[in-house]
């Protein structure tokens, strides 16, 4: 009897922490031949989007549960390569009825699926927004340039441009103060290296621009 009292005061009395969900964390749509890695989770504060493929182009949005309220994690994921890229964006999106979304913008872009919307200054939700947690996307050779868009009601963008064509380990940091699921989209929009048949019709151009040119200094 007195095992039993103990293992119910245990109950009781451990910290929250201890029996918290675990964070649940799945890629909700893709486009484009966007591809995901095995998710997985390390350390308390730690997320790891594993690798992941995303030509030009494409899209992946992951759904992210059970973080800890106002807790700040580092997230991290490698992308296996950019050919034909080399700007990659984050953004965050806030499910609508969570009961902060008066300061949402009255007109949302196209790709934000039913029942979210970019992410405003006050509903708790950012890139772990003035924590100095590290922002980077270094790759053999270098580093991307990373600006964030996150003071205004609009959004909460990440940019990280200038990217090398292996593979890039990016690096931020993510916070919730909410206990709502919420989206995380990743996008390949940078400059799209031409199609071989448009590379085709460039090069016959050029040709005949240079030709034209030629014919006219003979006829002068």
């Amino acid at each position: 009897m007195k095992r039993l009292w103990l293992v119910l005061a245990l109950g009781v009395f451990l910290p929250a922490t201890a029996r918290a969900e675990p964070i649940a964390i799945s890629v909700q749509s893709s486009s484009g031949g966007f591809s995901g890695g095995t998710t997985a989770v390390g350390g308390s504060h730690a997320i790891d989007l594993g690798t992941i493929a995303l030509p030009a182009g494409s899209v992946g949005t992951y759904l992210i549960q059970g973080l800890r309220a106002g807790v700040n994690y580092t997230v991290s994921l490698i992308v296996s390569g950019t050919p034909g890229w080399d700007t990659l964006t984050a953004e965050l999106l806030d499910p609508i009825g969570d009961g902060n979304d008066r300061t949402d913008p009255a007109s949302q872009p196209a790709y934000v699926p039913a029942r979210y919307s970019t992410s405003n200054n006050t509903d708790g939700l950012s890139f772990a927004q003035d924590s100095a947690l590290a922002r980077s996307a270094i790759f053999a050779g270098g580093s991307a340039t990373v600006t964030a868009d996150e003071l205004t009601n609009q959004r909460d963008v990440l940019t990280f441009a200038g990217l090398g064509s292996g593979m890039v380990r990016v690096t931020f940091g993510l916070r919730n103060y909410g206990s709502n699921g919420f989206l995380l989209r990743l996008n390949a929009n940078g400059n799209q290296a031409p199609e071989p048949a448009s590379m085709l019709l460039l090069g016959t151009g050029l040709a005949g621009l240079a030709a034209y040119r030629r014919r006219r200094s003979v006829v002068s």
